[in-house]
């Protein structure tokens, strides 16, 4: 059996998102427990992006935040490299802080 690790993510603060705005998902996940998940594999698998691909975390169900409107999060606040499916899946996330 193979295990890898990655360093947990640190929580940033919400201004250093230059990626996009800021994103409030239900559910974040690393690769390894995405990959684990045949759901999610499903969803990666259909916009295009491989699991070994991702670096960062995989959030689910996000919406965006408005940060400078005093904006909250339930969830997780993260800032993700690829938002590009409607909020359903973002991939390339790390924590942020707002």
């Amino acid at each position: 059996t193979l295990a890898l690790a990655s360093p947990a993510p640190r929580n940033e603060p919400a201004s250093s998102c230059s990626t996009g705005p800021v994103q409030c998902c239900d559910s974040v996940q690393t690769a390894s427990q995405a990959g684990a998940d045949p759901g999610t594999l499903i969803l990666l698998g259909l916009i295009g992006v491989l699991i070994g691909d991702v670096t960062g975390l995989v959030g689910l169900t996000c919406s965006g935040i408005n940060v400078a409107g005093g904006g909250t999060c339930s969830s997780q606040a993260v800032c993700c490299t690829d938002n590009a499916t409607g909020g359903l899946i973002s991939v390339g996330c790390v924590p942020v802080t707002l």
